[in-house]
């Protein structure tokens, strides 16, 4: 997957991108970190489909991205579950149009099963905790077998455990399903915690500051691997935190 030098104006002069130029590998799980507002968000949508570029071109397994696809996933930072149905429902919704309807009901609890909602199947969203949508949106997105899946801050408001509980299930489910994953966050330690690799951006208009890539085994322990603690320390001092426990 690869995107070359997008670049998207507000109005007629504001520039949020400034000459990105990256390219990501089949089954990588990318972080993109930066200051609030810097355009991580702009960059997901543009590479999904959603905001044209203003010039330069994203290209996905050779092809122009000319607009939303199928194969590609978006996890937003809010619920996107439907209130009306339950969680089976919610998960089943991408699979409507199969035509093998056995297998579609198979896939469908196969996905709920392997994000830990079984017995929740005849939930409704409002019945269940805020990590326990979450990891039904991820069931949703997964049981369409996306080439790609972009996920724009989908710990939003979650607390600090069920962030790090929803951590370790997409690093496990990123490990069993090798799914491209291009993952947009503010949180360091986050993006350090579960990447293969991390972009950072500087501040609008963003450009690429650091693109490092991650070869520590999970689970990872800053306080135990030397390499990943500079890293980590790098990333925060590129942000102007310069004093990063």
């Amino acid at each position: 997957m690869e995107n070359s030098e997008p670049e998207l104006h507000a109005g007629d002069r504001t520039l949020v991108l400034d000459r990105i130029d990256l390219e990501f590998q089949d089954g990588e799980l990318v972080c993109v970190l930066g200051p609030s507002g810097c355009g991580k968000s702009t960059i997901a949508r543009i590479i999904a489909g959603f905001l044209p570029p203003t010039s330069g071109t994203v290209l996905i397994d050779g092809k122009e991205v000319k607009g939303p696809s199928s194969d590609n996933i978006f996890v937003f930072q809010h619920n996107g579950l439907l209130p009306w149905l339950t969680v089976w429902e919610n998960v089943r919704l991408g699979l409507r149009r199969w035509k093998d309807k056995k297998e579609a009901v198979q896939r469908t609890q196969e996905y709920i099963d392997i994000v830990n909602l079984s017995g929740f199947e005849h939930h409704y969203p409002h019945q269940l905790s805020g990590g326990m949508q979450r990891r039904a949106e991820l069931a949703r997105a997964l049981v369409v077998n996306p080439e790609v899946m972009f996920m724009d801050e989908p710990f939003a408001g979650l607390d600090f455990l069920t962030r790090l509980k929803l951590r370790e299930e997409i690093i496990n489910m990123h490990e069993f399903l090798h799914k491209t994953i291009l993952f947009i966050t503010h949180d360091i330690d986050e993006a350090m915690g579960m990447a293969d690799r991390v972009v950072v951006l500087s501040d609008r208009p963003a450009k690429v500051q650091l693109d490092l890539t991650l070869s520590s085994p999970h689970p990872r322990d800053f306080a135990t691997d030397a390499e990943l603690e500079e890293l980590r320390r790098s990333v925060y001092v590129e942000l102007g935190v310069h004093h990063a426990l």
